[in-house]
This record gives structure tokens, C-alpha cells and sequence, in this order.
């Protein structure tokens, strides 16, 4: 059987989210299954190192698609085009993105529906694209991988697709991610926190992932506690609204506020390991790889009690209103005073981090693919 992927979010040392999940997966279907070949569709030079094994075929796509308009040419042209001549048995899309104009049998993984219900925090012609192609896409879909049972009720919800099509797939976190010994804590907080433990915050600085409230909550946490405390932000340096920075300006402890960037694999599972609690408070997520991350690193949990984050955290997570500043700041506080508490959670993210794994993530991915075949 020739496969043929949409691999434009693999990119070196620029993955988030989608294109986690894309690595980890492709790594292991096209090394466990080398009967079959896999054509990689990119968009602009890639990097050996996602030619994972000698059944992949890398092929080049222009333009590079990274604007609706360019979505559109990319997919419904020369994806398209590529599709219809090499007709290959299934195109499997792990961001989501389908071609219409091809007869192909086609399996996106539509992680959330984010644009749906937050069309403003996007770009408008971006959530305007989303909010136009992704039903179309749904319908087209043999079937459709989603990463949470709440994504996959919102599918079905939105785009009335029968559930039974509909595949959920959960996310895993990488063996970079593990516990860090006391030393290399040490070290590590030498390096990004001048010595100090911190709160840490990853995840691009996007709107939904609430990075306003979080340093908002932080202030007041550091305001009524005295603790030497930092936040650390791991993700692009940038802001995507003005509000994000306006808050931050103002902030009476913004000094104790430190962005990274971007961070490779390595650095992040370091930073991770170091931190002394992870703050994830979004307000909308189909899965939200970094709980995962952290629980296996041995480092608590604060969450938002919304979308899929309580389904991927079950108990395992110091529950906060992503909504409400006083909520985020409560738990970060509680986190400090309560140690018995901070160890209690820690204890369940070591239980509830075996039950997501990269293999079985790969597993299942094949499975639904294999049935989208038949």
C-alpha cells in the first residue's frame, strides 16, 4: 500500500503541538511497517532526519503554505495534483488539512475545534479559512483521527459527522521527558531562572493559552506570598495581542518574569524536569501534550477545569477557572504552602503518565488508517 502524508508541519527545531504528534507517529509507522510506502509531501526543504526509514519518499511542494491563501493553492492544487497522479490508496494529513479536489481516500487528524468556538483569537482570514474548510474537510474524511474523547464529540457536534467514523488517538510525551536529579535542577535553574525555582508556563504565546491571566495571577501570587518564586515562558518571543502585553508592562513583578523562545527538545525536557510546577491554564485544548510532559518529569500540575484538559489530567492536576484570575492564583498558592499536596499530585502524574505512550499513539494511528483502506 502507498501512503502519501502531508508533512509540511515537520519542521527542525520549530515543532509545537501538531507537529509533535506528527514526528513521534511517522517515526514509528513507517519503521513498523516497511511493506508499505509512505510518500512525504513537504513544503520547502527538509531535514533528513524525518526520512525515518528506506520505505519514505520525500517529495517537495511549492509554495510554502503558511496563509490561507497559500493553504488553498498548496492543497487544492499541487497537493492535489500529486495526489491524482500517483493515486495512492489512503493521503493521511496529521494537521488536519485535506485537498478537496482529489478522489483519494483521506484520513486528517483534526486535533480541536478551537476556531469554532474562539474565532477572534485567529487572524481573520486564518479563522475565516478554518471555519469554511474544516467541515468540508470532516465530510470528505474517511475517517478522522482526534486526540480526546471532548474533540471528538465536538466533531461530531459541529460538523455532524457519525461517531463511529471518528477514531481518538491520545497524545504521549517523549523519553527526553524524566526526572531530573537535584544537581541538575541546580544547574538548570543557574541557567534560565538566576538560581531560583519557577513556575513554568510552555506553549506558544497565543490567546487561548492565557498567558494575560497567568501573569496576572502571578502578580497577585507573588504580591501576598513573598516568594522568591519565578515564571518561566517557553515558547516564541512575541506577543499575539496587545492585551498580552499591556499586562505585561504593568506588571509590579515583571522581572521575575523570564521568556525563553523557542527551546529544543532537549532543553524544554531540562527545563521541565527543573520546574517546580507546571501552570497550564488554556482555555481551550484538544489534548495539551505539556500536562503529560510534566507529570512524567515528576513535576505538579496546576490545570484549567475546561475542554479536554480534566479528561487528560483525571486526578492528577491541582484543578483552577482558567476564567478567573483569583482561581489560577489560588492554586499557585496553594502549590506553595501545601507540600503535602504538591507530592500528592506529583504521585498521581507518575500513575496517570503510563497510560499515554508514543508506541500506542503510533498503534492506533495504524489501526484507523488500515480500516480507512479497507
Amino acid at each position: 500500500m502507498k501512503i502519501a502524508v502531508n508533512t509540511r508541519l515537520l519542521l527542525k527545531n520549530k515543532m509545537e503541538g501538531i507537529g509533535v504528534h506528527a514526528y513521534n507517529v511517522l517515526k514509528r509507522i513507517t519503521v513498523n511497517h516497511p511493506e508499505h510506502q509512505f510518500l512525504f509531501l513537504f513544503d520547502r526543504k527538509y531535514d533528513e532526519e524525518f526520512i525515518f526509514s528506506s520505505n519514505v519518499t520525500p517529495v517537495v511542494l511549492y509554495p510554502q503554505a503558511r496563509h490561507p491563501l497559500l493553504y488553498y493553492w498548496w492543497f487544492e492544487k499541487t497537493v492535489a495534483r500529486t495526489l491524482n497522479q500517483v493515486k495512492p490508496a489512503l493521503f493521511y494529513s496529521p494537521d488536519g488539512f485535506l485537498s478537496l479536489n482529489t478522489e483519494v481516500r483521506s484520513v486528517p487528524v483534526i486535533h480541536d475545534l478551537n476556531y469554532e468556538h474562539y474565532p477572534k483569537d485567529l487572524p481573520r482570514w486564518t479563522s475565516w479559512h478554518y471555519r469554511h474548510f474544516f467541515p468540508k474537510f470532516a465530510a470528505k474524511a474517511r475517517r478522522i483521527i482526534t486526540v480526546s474523547e471532548f474533540s471528538k464529540q465536538d466533531i461530531v457536534q459541529h460538523y455532524h459527522v457519525h461517531a463511529d467514523t471518528i477514531d481518538v488517538v491520545y497524545n504521549a510525551a517523549d523519553s527526553h521527558y524524566k526526572k531530573q536529579e537535584e544537581t541538575e535542577k541546580k544547574e538548570i535553574r543557574n541557567k534560565y531562572s538566576n538560581g531560583e525555582e519557577y513556575f513554568l508556563y510552555v506553549s506558544a504565546l497565543h490567546p487561548r493559552k492565557n498567558v494575560k491571566r497567568l501573569l496576572e495571577a502571578f502578580d497577585k501570587v507573588k504580591e501576598s506570598s513573598g516568594s522568591n518564586l519565578k515564571l518561566v515562558l517557553v515558547g516564541p518571543h512575541y506577543f499575539k495581542n496587545s492585551e498580552m502585553e499591556k499586562v505585561y508592562q504593568k506588571m509590579k513583578f515583571k522581572n521575575d518574569v523570564i521568556f525563553t523562545g523557542r527551546l529544543n527538545v532537549d532543553e524544554l525536557s531540562q527545563v521541565m524536569g527543573a520546574a517546580f510546577c507546571l501552570v497550564y491554564v488554556s482555555y481551550f485544548e484538544g489534548f495539551g501534550i505539556p500536562l503529560v510532559e510534566a507529570m512524567q518529569c515528576e513535576v505538579p500540575v496546576i490545570a484549567s477545569d475546561v475542554t479536554s484538559i480534566p479528561e487528560v489530567t483525571s486526578d492528577a492536576a491541582r484543578m483552577v477557572n482558567p476564567f478567573s484570575v483569583d482561581s489560577i492564583a489560588e492554586g499557585m498558592l496553594e502549590i506553595i504552602k501545601n507540600p503535602g499536596l504538591r507530592n500528592e499530585l506529583i504521585e498521581k502524574g507518575k500513575e496517570r503518565c503510563t497510560d499515554f505512550s508514543w508506541n500506542r499513539t503510533a498503534e492506533l494511528t495504524w489501526n484507523s488508517l488500515e480500516k480507512a483502506s479497507s
